[in-house]
């Protein structure tokens, strides 16, 4: 059974940073792409960044240069580290399976999501 929890959401001032965490079960990450989806209010849901061990990385152009997707195989979780982060990042975001180039409709399994807040 895939399971996929989220944490590290929360409160952050313009400019700061966050590092959410991504515990997936039920499949391992070597044999599948996983990645990060948000989704602010009144906005549709978008794909942030994937990681692959096929394809590598993918971010979202407006997240580019700012946030870095990792993962560590052992523990089997992929983090997001947000930095210089802003108030148009704002969003609850979703951990999710698989990730193909960010998009949604291909997406199978989704956590419960964590929310983050970029407000001074």
């Amino acid at each position: 059974q895939v399971q996929l929890v989220e944490s590290g959401g929360g409160l952050v001032q313009p400019g700061g940073s966050l590092r959410l965490s991504c515990a997936a079960s039920g499949f391992s990450l070597d044999d599948y792409a996983i990645g990060w989806f948000r989704q602010a209010p009144g906005k549709e849901r978008e794909g942030v960044s994937c990681f692959s061990s096929t394809d590598g990385t993918y971010y979202t152009d407006s997240v580019k240069g700012r946030f870095t997707i990792s993962r560590d195989n052992a523990e089997n979780t992929v983090y997001l580290q947000m930095n210089s982060l802003k108030p148009d990042d704002t969003a609850v975001y979703y951990c999710a399976m698989p990730c193909v180039q960010a998009i949604v409709d291909l997406v199978d399994y989704w956590g419960q999501g964590t929310q983050v807040t970029v407000s001074s």
